[in-house]
């Protein structure tokens, strides 16, 4: 009997363009440009650009660039909703049985591009402390 093994894609797979791992929904996903990815739902309508801002790692074939300055554009495909998924509940010998389930809401993404850039702006300018607030009034009122 001969047997055929298949070879894992893991180990077999050759990463040139750049990736990333980014965090939505609570869940990981390694992405790179082109690939389609189905997370929990997004705000947004089909057609709409969104950028993942939280990269945990990114890199090109095997060396890593830094998380901080890569920046991972997508584009909405599609909202919709998962599989089924049965909630059975039973207790024995109480005749008692409940059946619900529901579908989640997810988001189909495109990654458009996954480039190493400036890192987006976190916040504006620091808000002005009480004391200097009221010196820079008395300064531009004379």
């Amino acid at each position: 009997m001969v047997r055929h093994a298949l070879p894992d894609t893991a180990q077999t797979r050759e990463y040139k363009a750049m990736f990333a791992v980014v965090r939505t929904g609570g869940k990981q996903y390694r992405v790179a440009a082109g690939d389609k990815i189905a997370v929990e739902k997004l705000a947004g309508e089909a057609g709409d650009t969104i950028t993942l801002g939280d990269v945990l790692l990114a890199g090109e074939g095997e060396t890593l660039a830094d998380a901080a300055k890569v920046t991972v554009s997508a584009e909405i495909i599609a909202q919709a909703k998962s599989e089924k998924v049965v909630v059975f509940k039973k207790r024995r010998r109480h005749n008692y049985r409940r059946k619900n389930g529901h579908r989640q809401q997810m988001t189909l993404l495109r990654i458009t591009a996954v480039d190493e850039g400036k890192p987006a702006a976190k916040k504006a300018a620091a808000k002005k402390t009480k004391t200097e607030a009221p010196a820079e009034a008395a300064a531009s009122a004379e």
